[in-house]
């Protein structure tokens, strides 16, 4: 098996390119480094410094690696972005991932992973139910938009060209090497501004100084795993816990973790933010059925980050 991950040197591609490696799996990373890093990626690995969006180096890389499988981790992965510059998330989303079917199709590619979104393709969630696979998309962002049509895209190369796929539907995934200073990834975000010492911003699910959002955590680790699994699956799973969190509960654990009392911490209140959902919470039954377990709790998967921040 020959995987190409793509956005391998980012968050989560950076822990599946190794994953895959430690199953002896031949890997190579395709990655525009927009996000990811050089130094995610364990040396020797195989590297295209490529765009999704240009198609002809990005049908190089397939037509050099001729890859039996394609990890599709890279995205741009923001709701904010998607909701200030909906072309972007376009153009990255979908254009460039148009441009991978189809290196897919010429080069003979068996199957496709998907990273797609659970925390934000089904809308509003309700209290004390969690959005299963077979909810409707409901999209409020444009980058939630852009990852329930790529999967259509799949499914219609699956009916029309014979591609197997398989998409995985995240939660809010956290752990080490996450991004501190982007737009998503709160528990890094936390981390990395406890850290420094500098006031949090606590966005509201409704009201300036309320719990802030819902949200379905998972651990990184647990994500690969869940990946590993997928390479012999085919359809739409959802990836997380079936626990909903609020933003003060995930600023509660960060604090501790990092030994802080929560009086120490400087929290400046902030209206909703232009795309998010108030609730989020996936029901992970159907990857449950298949042998997969969430195996790291909250506190514990909140302590392996902040510890791994604090060893940098």
């Amino acid at each position: 098996m020959r995987v190409l991950v793509t956005g391998g040197a980012g968050f989560i591609g950076s822990h599946i390119v190794e994953d895959l490696l430690r199953r002896g799996l031949e890997v190579a990373v395709l990655d525009n480094f927009s996000t990811g890093k050089r130094e995610n990626l364990p040396a020797g690995v195989r590297l295209y410094p490529v765009d999704l969006r240009d198609r002809e180096g990005v049908f190089r890389a397939f037509q050099d690696f001729r890859p039996t499988h394609v990890s599709h981790q890279a995205a741009q992965a923001s709701v904010k972005v998607s909701v200030e510059d909906p072309v972007l998330d376009f153009s990255v989303n979908l254009l460039g991932g148009l441009h991978l079917l189809e290196a897919a199709r010429a080069f003979g590619v068996e199957k496709v992973l998907f990273a797609s979104t659970g925390g934000a393709l089904y809308g509003e969630v309700p209290e004390g139910q969690g959005a299963t696979e077979d909810w409707p998309p409901r999209p409020k962002s444009p980058y939630a938009a852009s990852k329930a049509s790529f999967e259509h895209y799949l499914s219609a190369y699956g009916q029309n060209y014979g591609l197997k796929w398989v998409s995985l539907r995240y939660g809010n995934v956290y752990g080490p090497r996450q991004d501190p200073h982007g737009e998503a990834g709160v528990v890094a975000i936390f981390i990395g501004r406890l850290l420094e010492g500098k006031p949090v911003t606590l966005y509201a699910r409704k009201t300036p100084g309320d719990e802030g959002c819902v949200r379905d955590y998972v651990y990184v680790g647990d994500v690969v795993e869940a990946h590993a699994l997928a390479l012999g699956l085919e359809g739409v799973y959802n990836v997380g816990t079936g626990e909903g969190r609020t933003t003060r509960e995930v600023l509660l654990a960060v604090a501790q973790a990092l030994g802080k009392a929560p009086e120490e911490v400087e929290v400046h209140p902030a209206p909703p933010r232009p795309g998010d959902l108030e609730r989020s919470v996936l029901s992970p039954l159907r990857l449950m059925e298949r042998g997969w377990r969430p195996r790291v709790g909250f506190e514990e998967g909140v302590a392996r980050t902040a510890a791994w921040f604090k060893g940098r």
